[in-house]
């Protein structure tokens, strides 16, 4: 069997991370797998990089349609309306299936689907697929109907760019050979929510990672090797923008970590910071906080989830929650909200602690009952890697695939 994976790139984030992991995955259990990505920054020849002027045109293109809604808020929102080279690149390749990820910021037009004349695999890293054109929807539920009137757009009317959008995919993906497959129960209900994918297949598979590169590493080792202190317990958040994207929850985490500096905690705790550099305005705590820029490579956050103590993900919303798996297969205890794709990553006082949405003061104490009992945190440990090993195993995602497509293309 020949797979193609269809994603904007192929590591350097973390939906291209998922994609490419699975395409490791696939190649390791014999299922022959390629990708074909817009930016290409490893060094896999099975990863192939699309170079047509089309490409690069895309994401200096895509925004174009925005600049009719000068008073948008700064959410992700993808028109995908420039054509693109991709169909007759894949017909080349001639793949059996082709599994598509996230193919967004001009990568994939909405109207090039159903020139691929194969079975498609839709991967969800986020709403886009079916929404008019956001990432995420926050308390927007239109993608169930029509979508229009987009609260992310400022519109204020009817018939916006998000219609559009909409009304293009209901038009172009009518009549597709389209399986979904959502990485949580959440993500896989509001895709049968949505107008367009309530109709079709939907299954659930976690995603997978290399459980031999993500494992627990001497804490007071990796410390050493990140110059993080020793006689601090370390709290991990993760985010390229930590204090301008509202989803990932960072001022919900700073009130947090500022309510137990004033309780108590200031002396005990310190934040380290993955994916983010040091910012212009400090942001303060009442402890420190260490900046360590932003890692692609799968030593170095093994590294960083096992040099902390606890990792906090308090996102609002998250179509899985990667961070949150990578912590657990390094045995580091993660406290999350009782919400969205991070539900199915936690368990709640077994590897670590799911919040109340999205209440300060229960994330805070998710943070104490966590760290406050060494007899705990060791159970919570073992636990964590257990989860990570028996759901989170890269072997595991890759045979579900693996069945799936073998079922898909017994039908067709």
């Amino acid at each position: 069997m020949k797979v193609l994976h269809l994603s904007t790139s192929d590591i350097d984030n973390g939906g291209a991370r998922a994609a490419y992991r699975l395409h490791q995955g696939l190649d390791a259990i014999g299922c022959t797998s390629q990708m074909l990505v817009r930016a290409k920054f490893s060094h896999d020849s099975t990863v192939i990089a699309e170079k047509s002027l089309l490409t690069k045109l895309g994401p200096p293109s895509s925004s174009l349609p925005l600049r009719l809604y000068p008073n948008q808020n700064s959410a992700m929102f993808s028109p995908q309306w420039l054509p693109d080279v991709l169909a007759s690149r894949a017909k080349e390749i001639d793949p059996d299936i082709i599994n598509l990820h996230w193919v967004c910021n001009g990568y994939l037009q909405i109207e090039t689907l159903p020139k691929f004349n194969k079975p498609l695999i839709w991967t969800l890293h986020d709403l886009w697929p079916f929404t008019g054109g956001c990432s995420y929807s926050k308390e927007c539920q239109q993608y169930q109907d029509t979508c229009g009137d987009c609260p992310q757009l400022l519109s204020g009317k009817s018939q916006d760019l998000s219609r559009w959008v909409w009304q293009r995919k209901v038009k172009a993906w009518a009549n597709l050979n389209l399986t979904i497959v959502a990485t949580s129960a959440w993500m896989a209900d509001c895709a049968r929510a949505s107008s367009l994918f309530k109709h079709l297949r939907i299954e659930t598979i976690p995603l997978g990672l290399d459980t031999d590169k993500y494992k627990p590493i001497d804490k007071r080792f990796a410390r050493e090797l990140l110059n993080l202190p020793q006689d601090k317990q370390l709290v991990l958040f993760g985010s390229a923008n930590p204090a301008s994207d509202p989803r990932k929850g960072f001022d919900l985490l700073r009130a947090a970590l500022q309510q137990l500096a004033s309780s108590g905690w200031q002396d005990r705790l310190e934040l380290v910071v993955v994916g983010s550099t040091r910012p212009q305005e400090p942001i303060e705590l009442g402890f420190p906080i260490h900046y360590l820029g932003f890692m692609h490579d799968d030593l170095a956050l093994a590294t960083i989830y096992s040099a902390a103590d606890v990792t906090v993900v308090p996102s609002i919303q998250e179509a899985f929650g990667q961070m949150a798996s990578e912590s657990l297969c390094c045995g580091t205890p993660v406290v999350a909200f009782n919400a969205t794709g991070l539900k199915d990553v936690v368990d709640s006082q077994q590897n670590g602690y799911l919040a109340t949405p999205f209440e300060i003061e229960d994330l805070a104490n998710g943070i104490v009952w966590v760290l406050e009992d060494p007899a705990r945190y060791q159970k919570l440990q073992d636990r964590a890697r257990a989860k990570g090993l028996q759901e989170f195993a890269s072997e595991v995602q890759a045979r579900r695939y693996l069945s799936l497509y073998k079922e898909i293309l017994s039908q067709v």
